[in-house]
C-alpha cells in the first residue's frame, strides 16, 4: 500500500507541475482574451476560467512533456510560456480591435465621433462600442470558449515546452498581423469613408455654387442621419464578414510565423 501511494504521490507531482507549465500559458492568453478576459470581468472569475482552461489543456500534453526536462529548466519556462500565450491572445484581441478601429473611422468620417459618449472601459465613439458588443457576442455564440481551447492545443505544435520563440521572427509576426488589423478595420469602414467624401464633395459644389447659403447649418444633420441609416443597413453585411475572419483566425492563429 506505501508502494501505491508513492507511485499515487509522484503521479500528483507530476500532474501538477505539467499544469503550472499550462497555466503560465494559459494565463497570458487570458490577460488579452476577447470576451472571457475583459477587463470588465471580475478577476475571480478569469482566475477561475484560466484554471479551466489548464484542466483542459493539460491532460492533452502530459504524454508530449517530460517532467526531468520540465525541472531543469523551470526558471526558462517561466517567461517563455507567458511570452507565447501573450501572443496567441493578441492575436485574437488584435480581431476585436479591427470593430474599434473601424468603428472610430467610420464615426470620423460621418461626424459621429462624440454622439452619445462612451459605454466601456476604454474611451471609444459609439458605434465601435456596437460593432465590438456585437461582435464579441457572436465569437460567443460561435463556441470561443472551444475555439480557444484547440488553439492553446495547437500552440505546442507550433512552440512546444521548452521553445524559446527567436525575436526577429516574432516581431516579424506580429507586424504582419498589427498590418493586417489596421488593413481589415479600413475596409470594414470603406462605406462610410466614401460616402463621407460624396457627401463633402457633394457640399462644396453647392457652397461654390451658392456663397449666401449655411450649408454647414444644413448638412450637419444630414450627414449625422445618413451614418445612422447606413450603419443600420452596412451592420448585418459587416459582421458576417468579421465573424468569417475571426473564425479563420482562430482556426490558424499562429499563420505566417
Amino acid at each position: 500500500m506505501i508502494e501505491d501511494l508513492a507511485a499515487l504521490s509522484g503521479l500528483t507531482v507530476e500532474f501538477l507541475t505539467i499544469g503550472f507549465i499550462v497555466f503560465l500559458r494559459v494565463g497570458g492568453t487570458m490577460a488579452l482574451l476577447p470576451a472571457l478576459g475583459e477587463q470588465s470581468v471580475p478577476a475571480r472569475v478569469r482566475l477561475f476560467l484560466a484554471l479551466g482552461f489548464t484542466a483542459i489543456v493539460a491532460p492533452s500534453m502530459a504524454n508530449t512533456i517530460s517532467l526531468n526536462q520540465l525541472q531543469n529548466s523551470l526558471g526558462h519556462l517561466v517567461w517563455t510560456e507567458p511570452v507565447i500565450g501573450l501572443g496567441f491572445g493578441i492575436v485574437l484581441r488584435l480581431m476585436i480591435m479591427v470593430l474599434q478601429m473601424a468603428g472610430s473611422i467610420a464615426a470620423q468620417a460621418t461626424s459621429l465621433a462624440q454622439i452619445f459618449g462612451a459605454a466601456g472601459t476604454d474611451p471609444q465613439p459609439a458605434i465601435g462600442h456596437v460593432l465590438m458588443i456585437s461582435g464579441l457576442a457572436l465569437a460567443v455564440m460561435a463556441g470561443l470558449h472551444v475555439r480557444v481551447a484547440e488553439g492553446l492545443i495547437m500552440s505546442y505544435e507550433v512552440f512546444p515546452v521548452g521553445t524559446r520563440p527567436e525575436a526577429d521572427a516574432y516581431s516579424e509576426w506580429g507586424i504582419s498581423r498589427v498590418a493586417q488589423a489596421f488593413s481589415f478595420a479600413f475596409t470594414l469602414a470603406a462605406p462610410f469613408v466614401i460616402v463621407s467624401l460624396l457627401y463633402n464633395v457633394a457640399l462644396g459644389v453647392i457652397n461654390r455654387a451658392m456663397p449666401q447659403l449655411m450649408v454647414a447649418f444644413v448638412g450637419a444633420p444630414a450627414i449625422t442621419a445618413g451614418g445612422l441609416i447606413l450603419l443600420l443597413l452596412t451592420t448585418p453585411i459587416l459582421l458576417p464578414i468579421w465573424k468569417s475572419a475571426f473564425e479563420a483566425t482562430l482556426h490558424d492563429p499562429f499563420g505566417g510565423w
